[in-house]
Parts: C-alpha cells; sequence; structure tokens
C-alpha cells in the first residue's frame, strides 16, 4: 500500500523531492492533486513499509 509522506506546493518541488528519494533507493509515486498540473500541489507516495525511513531522508534535507 502507498502511503503519503510529503505535500508539495508545485510540481517542480516534488520533481526535486521525487529525485532526492529515487537517488536514496526508494520507489515514488507522485500525485497531482489539483486540476493545475503544472503549478499545483502534489502528493509525494511511498511504500508503507518505507515511510520511516523515507521521513529520515526528508528531515536530513531540511524538508
Amino acid at each position: 500500500m502507498w502511503t503519503v509522506v510529503y505535500m508539495a506546493n508545485t510540481r517542480e518541488d516534488a520533481q526535486h523531492i521525487e529525485k532526492i528519494l529515487v537517488k536514496e533507493g526508494f520507489l515514488v509515486k507522485v500525485k497531482p492533486i489539483s486540476k493545475n498540473n503544472d503549478q499545483g500541489t502534489c502528493e509525494i507516495l511511498v511504500p508503507r513499509s518505507e515511510v520511516e525511513e523515507v521521513h529520515t531522508i526528508l528531515l536530513q534535507q531540511g524538508l
């Protein structure tokens, strides 16, 4: 099951976070939740089993 670990304000921010997490070896999905996909809010999702590790990485990155 996929779990939301971060809400990015823009698609650009979501892609930046996705890059960080993929580089660390995590599976990541980015799901736009607004109609304006280029500038809208996106959810960052990871498998439930990886949530704690991902939160640690996000905190280390200052996110």
